[in-house]
């Protein structure tokens, strides 16, 4: 048998087919399809820079200090620890719109909008939401497309499309070109260069519900909890600063509301359904 049918047959047999980079629903709303891989979540390896003593006349702190610090940084260090993912899943290539939240709920929440920002405020990210109204949201989202099933990310699965293959967290001096921060206002979606895998706002913005409940630690852990009193954001918001501006952040809502929204993921399907 030849070589490409055999992977045809072969792909047909386990229920896959071949999926679109890109897709567009009904609602306008586009997404990027994310193929499984793996990563290291949590690892935390602080740095304590040395003592600069070129100038004479510059006051430093004494050696002991500085070991101090540096002695506090390794026991504050974390390795973190693997995680796959073992699906494909498409992801909002955007943050949901109030022009898409309206569509759906016929209602728009959102504070920023009318004179409040500059530009086309149903551009701009649906805010203002809690997650049980995301919930709702997506639940008649799964009503007007039966296609296709909606639920919001894990965290995991947020994180994963955030680094788009990065190891290392993200530089600092890469923030001012991919985020969204120390604004007034939210901005109309993907203003900002995207990340490595052309999805836009990862970081910045709005603050991005997920599935997953807080453990109310610094942390995620291996495992998700499977009940809590919160759940968690990711991502920041326009009202935050560089040292929450990465993807490793675990942080939980409700936040302060008026910067928080969300983005979607749209299940892979397999072939007959």
């Amino acid at each position: 048998m030849p070589l490409l049918l055999l992977f045809f047959c072969l792909a047909c047999g386990s229920g896959l087919y071949a999926q679109e980079a890109t897709y567009t629903n009904s609602l306008g709303i586009e997404f990027i399809l994310i193929r499984p891989g793996s990563m290291v979540v949590g690892r935390y390896q602080p740095t304590v820079g040395k003592p600069q003593r070129q100038d004479p006349n510059r006051r430093s702190l004494p050696d002991t200090v500085y070991q101090l610090a540096h002695e506090m940084a390794q026991q504050a260090a974390r390795p973190g620890f693997p995680v796959s993912i073992e699906k494909a899943f498409y992801i909002g290539k955007f943050e949901v719109t109030q022009e898409q939240w309206l569509k759906v709920m016929g209602e728009n929440p959102a504070f920023f909008q009318g004179e409040k920002v500059t530009g086309n405020a149903a551009k701009h990210p649906v805010e203002n939401i809690t997650w049980q109204q995301t919930q709702a949201f997506i639940k008649k989202l799964n009503k007007l497309d039966k296609l296709h099933h909606y639920r919001l990310p894990s965290e995991f699965e947020w994180e994963y499309a955030a680094r788009a293959g990065a190891e290392d967290d993200i530089a600092w001096s890469e923030i001012g070109a991919t985020a969204v921060l120390g604004g007034k206002t939210t901005l109309e979606a993907g203003q900002k260069k995207p990340n490595a895998w052309g999805l836009y706002d990862m970081l910045g913005n709005v603050w991005e519900w997920v599935q997953d409940y807080y453990n109310e630690k610094i942390f995620a852990d291996p495992v998700p909890p499977t009940s809590g009193k919160v759940h968690v954001l990711k991502g920041a918001s326009f009202t935050g600063d560089v040292k929450n501006a990465t993807y490793m952040t675990h942080a939980a809502g409700p936040g302060n509301g008026f910067d928080v929204g969300f983005r979607l993921v749209m299940e892979v399907k397999k072939q007959g359904n």
